[in-house]
């Protein structure tokens, strides 16, 4: 839509049934009110509203534009809500986004900052998909792979995660261990259900054993690491979680290759506020990074 502002007139109209009751919402004249909806209707080409003695009673037409009208408007007040006044004070939302491989390490990070910082409320956001910074959709994410290229993005480099190879001690006790690479070929293993995926340990499996022994495959990292430690196959996990269980077995150790960086991202308007500043320091210092820096 061209004009914005003629749209959140529509939607006010609707909502208050009056020219008048829309014009005292947006602090304008009633005459502003009926020249933004007749120009909406004229551009649009359709009647958004039955005009009549007690006000104004939207079409279907109308009803269509004002569920989407009001979704953008709750957009914009939850993203307005997110940001005004947080610029000094470490308080109100932290949005922080991952991959939900990496769980294990934010929501420890997550956890103790909310205990030296009582007045944040956590909401931490795990998918494939990228969150996108510039719309207000996170104040800070943990990415993995190439370095991210957005122009408005303040880009940190953060950690390597080591990646070793795992099977639980009954697939062991069931098939034994590859001593070498090559007996890789005569295993089963756990994968992900996209072969085309871009990590750089299920490449490298991909090139080391046939596709047939990827016999267990999924799109979430939380079910590899549940059929790896029940016994569907050999796979790959994090070493740091890795020593969260017992059960398992290194079957290789981390390599270089299999390794990807990690990225700390904020938008720039938002990478020194107080909030934000407080928790990548506060992440650094749990992890460690912070000191070797």
């Amino acid at each position: 839509m061209e004009n914005w502002d003629e749209v959140r007139t529509a939607f006010h109209v609707a909502r208050q049934g009056t020219v008048s009751g829309a014009a005292d919402i947006l602090g304008v004249h009633h005459a502003t009110v009926i020249r933004h909806i007749d120009a909406l209707e004229a551009r649009l080409g359709v009647k958004l509203f039955q005009r009549h003695a007690r006000g104004y009673t939207a079409t279907e037409a109308g009803q269509d534009l004002l569920r989407v009208a009001q979704t953008t408007d709750e957009q914009f007040h939850q993203l307005e809500g997110r940001i005004k006044g947080r610029g000094s004070d470490v308080s109100g939302e932290l949005l922080v986004t991952s991959l939900v491989a990496f769980a294990p390490l934010m929501v420890g990070a997550l956890t103790s900052f909310r205990q030296a910082y009582p007045d944040v409320t956590v909401r931490y956001l795990t998918d494939d998909r990228v969150f996108r910074l510039e719309y207000g959709e996170a104040h800070v994410a943990l990415r993995a792979g190439k370095q991210p290229e957005e122009p408005d993005n303040v880009v940190q480099p953060f950690a390597r995660q080591d990646i070793a190879m795992y099977a639980s001690k009954d697939y062991v006790a069931r098939h034994g261990l590859p001593e070498t690479a090559e007996a890789l070929q005569d295993h089963f293993f756990v994968g992900h259900d996209n072969l085309d995926n871009r990590a750089p340990f299920l490449r490298w499996l991909r090139d080391a054993v046939p596709t047939a022994n990827i016999v267990f495959r999924t799109t979430d990292s939380r079910v590899m690491e549940r059929a790896i430690l029940a016994g569907a196959g050999i796979g790959f996990m994090g070493a740091r979680e890795a020593t969260q269980f017992p059960e398992l077995v290194q079957v290789m150790p981390p390599r270089e290759e299999w390794t990807s960086p990690l990225w700390l991202v904020t938008h720039v308007d938002l990478h020194r506020t107080a909030k934000v500043q407080a928790f990548l320091s506060h992440l650094k210092d749990y992890t460690g990074e912070g000191s070797a820096r």
